[in-house]
């Protein structure tokens, strides 16, 4: 037997398919917290970031999903009708802002 087909053998496979992604899944899902309450002072302080924002801001951006805390920095657009802000493609409920910052 040829030496490169010999070490094929011993090469690493994954004996149950899938079962890297579902381990995952299930450590990501065992992980969701609670959404937690906004200060009153840090929420007047994000309210004034929302309503001091021009067009082409840069901001980052700590936001409730799907039982996590997540971070997304980008330009933003302040969208009224849906309530919402857009970071990137990303659309954020107002109300699942936990903090947001001009990124200078």
């Amino acid at each position: 037997m040829p030496r490169a087909d010999r070490a094929k053998q011993f090469a690493p496979f994954d004996a149950l398919k899938g079962l890297q992604n579902a381990l995952r899944l299930k450590e990501y899902q065992h992980e969701r917290i609670t959404k937690g309450e906004v200060q009153e002072e840090a929420a007047e302080r994000m309210s004034k970031v929302l309503i001091n924002l021009e067009k082409g801001d840069r901001v980052q951006v700590t936001y409730f999903e799907d039982g996590h805390n997540k971070k997304l920095s980008g330009e933003a657009k302040l969208v009224i009708e849906e309530q919402c802000l857009k970071v990137g493609n990303k659309k954020i409920k107002l109300d699942d802002i936990l903090d947001i910052t001009v990124c200078v």
